[in-house]
């Protein structure tokens, strides 16, 4: 890669990334897929995990024959990287672990496995065949796009019993409010290619304050906060009238909220208190110390841990919490060394690319949201997205040691 690319400006590296290719169809799908079974299979959730788990497996093939030949990245560099190394080092781990899982199918443990080996084999595949600024840019817009389709969904179904968007077994609130948080900040960082991008992140950040989802709500407040002090291509003018705005959405929902409240405070022991969520980490812990080291193994949390009443946790409502349970010690340590290798990576960079900059506020709102709610099998920093922005943060800048010339 040459310096001249290298030196190329935001909007030029942009400008010929579309949400219309084979990074954005993938991208698209990434952001949609969480609500397929709702759509579809709720009368046969299983048929919905394994549709979603062949589309995982069948977008590989046309993305192969996409990928084949000379590309911009060869898997030698890309093992350079530090973050990357620790994603295949995760993914190692999830599959060693099977060989004592305590789930009730090992063959469907190994079935969401290789979908999870799918979403990073899909990005490489697609970094390897494009520039990396191309790619990752087209990818993060069809990730957009597909969460827009999420968002029109959840707004088109009926709330909950608790005013909430989704549905509490086929299409969590909470994880309708990540995916718009998560979309939101990548229009933020696409605001610079076109304003239908700052539309586009107002309208997803708009519905995750209606999801209230309490923790992301709250993350993505601090993430602005952190973003907006410290970015640089922010005008002074256009951080007032975000806050502005801010404002008047809290005004215009200032009604929801408070019916939210008295049905939050009147839920007794549910797990969207914080009692029940007490109640989940405690149980959770207590089995967590049996095996201290390498866990219960993917997939077991539902197998070993018991139904809190009515209610069947699918995790433990805690990142490192759920990653103690499953991987034990070893599992944390690496989950933190995954997170740190990627904070310290943006953080060398984030003065020169704004992706840096992106991916320290990403950081941020997953650990937030990680305090009180987590994935089943990925992390809450998305596998596919770890590599997708640490081999473009090497890739754009060769000089640093994360990928030699």
């Amino acid at each position: 890669m040459s310096t001249a690319t290298v030196g190329l400006s935001f909007a030029d590296r942009t400008m010929d990334s579309t949400a219309f290719s084979m990074a954005g169809l993938v991208g698209a799908y990434f952001g949609c897929r969480v609500c397929i079974t709702f759509l579809f299979f709720q009368t046969d959730p299983q048929a919905g995990a394994v549709v979603s788990f062949v589309l995982n497996l069948l977008l590989l093939v046309p993305v192969a024959f996409y990928a084949a030949g000379p590309g911009s990245m060869r898997l030698r560099d890309s093992l350079r990287v530090w973050p990357f190394r620790l994603v295949l080092a995760f993914l190692g781990l999830s599959l060693v672990s099977l060989l004592w899982s305590e789930a009730q199918s090992v063959s469907i443990a190994l079935g969401y496995w290789t979908a999870m080996a799918a979403d990073v084999a899909l990005v490489l595949l697609l970094l390897h065949a494009e520039p990396a600024s191309r790619g990752l840019h087209s990818l993060m817009k069809g990730y957009v796009a597909g969460v827009c389709v999420l968002a029109l969904v959840a707004w088109a179904s009926p709330a909950m019993a608790d005013l909430r968007l989704g549905d509490n077994e086929f299409l969590n609130p909470n994880a309708i409010g990540f995916e718009c948080a998560f979309g939101a900040l990548f229009c933020q960082y696409l605001a610079s290619s076109g304003a239908r991008w700052k539309w586009t992140g107002a309208v997803l950040a708009i519905t995750l304050v209606r999801s209230l989802s309490k923790t992301s709500i709250i993350a993505f407040v601090l993430v602005e906060c952190f973003y907006l002090s410290r970015s640089r291509t922010v005008a002074r003018g256009t951080k007032i009238a975000i806050a502005g705005a801010g404002m008047l959405v809290t005004a215009i929902f200032w009604g929801l909220f408070s019916a939210y409240y008295v049905v939050y405070t009147n839920a007794g022991t549910e797990a969207e208190t914080l009692s029940g969520r007490i109640g989940i980490w405690l149980t959770t812990l207590g089995m967590a110390l049996e095996k201290p080291w390498l866990g219960h193994g993917l997939h077991s949390f539902r197998a070993v841990v018991p139904a809190f009443g009515v209610f069947e946790a699918w995790h433990a409502h805690n990142e490192l919490l759920q990653q103690f349970f499953t991987y034990g010690i070893v599992g944390v340590v690496l989950v933190m060394a995954l997170y740190g290798s990627l904070f310290m990576q943006a953080r060398r960079v984030a003065a020169k690319e704004p992706l840096g900059l992106l991916t320290r506020a990403l950081l941020l709102l997953v650990v937030i949201r990680g305090l009180t709610d987590t994935e089943r099998f990925d992390l809450s920093f998305p596998l596919w997205a770890i590599t997708a922005i640490s081999l473009s943060l090497a890739q754009m800048h060769p000089l640093r040691r994360e990928v030699a010339s």
